[in-house]
């Protein structure tokens, strides 16, 4: 479902069953996403790769407030991400969703993913992408956990962050906040 009053809502899933509940979203005709990486896993003695959630429950749902009330009545397990300062739903902009999706949708082994709370996003400079692969993205390049070298990162402010692969410092340039 398309339309100007379309948002995407942050929800989270008990037990695992994020999966479940896409299936569920794609047969109603309701745009999901949920961010998975590529994982190494035995099965049956054989080494498998395998697409899985970055983060366990974590999806997010393009649609209407009543759609999406109509769709929850049904799935009670799929329940809202609260801001917990202002105590709204968390609703990401269509523009950074848009940002989100096109950075982690390559499913790189690069990105450094990051859960609420876990970086201070207010240490780093605001950066533009100038080249490459993510040219004209917008992100906060800073040091990160887990990292050597400074990276451009792309957050849903309180839900999850994803930094990106090293990049060389002519391939961004600082932008006013």
């Amino acid at each position: 479902m398309t339309g100007e009053n379309c948002v995407w809502f942050a929800m989270r899933v008990t037990y695992r069953r994020e999966i479940k509940v896409r299936k569920i979203l794609d047969e109603e005709g309701i745009e999901n996403y949920i961010p998975m990486r590529k994982t190494v896993r035995i099965r049956r003695g054989r080494r498998v790769k395998e697409l899985v959630p970055v983060v366990r429950g974590l999806v997010f749902v393009h649609t209407v407030q009543p759609e999406i009330q109509r769709v929850k009545d049904k799935i009670p397990y799929l329940q809202y991400i609260m801001d917990r300062r202002a105590g709204t739903k968390i609703i990401v902009p269509d523009d950074q969703m848009k940002t989100f999706i096109a950075i982690t949708g390559t499913y790189g082994d690069q990105l450094l993913w990051f859960g609420d709370g876990e970086i201070n996003l207010r240490k780093g400079t605001r950066v533009r992408i100038k080249a490459g692969e993510f040219e004209g993205y917008e992100g906060i390049f800073m040091k990160v956990k887990g990292a050597r070298d400074r990276r451009v990162v792309i957050a849903i402010e309180g839900v999850i962050a994803v930094a990106l692969a090293t990049l060389s410092p002519d391939l961004i340039e600082a932008i006013d906040a």
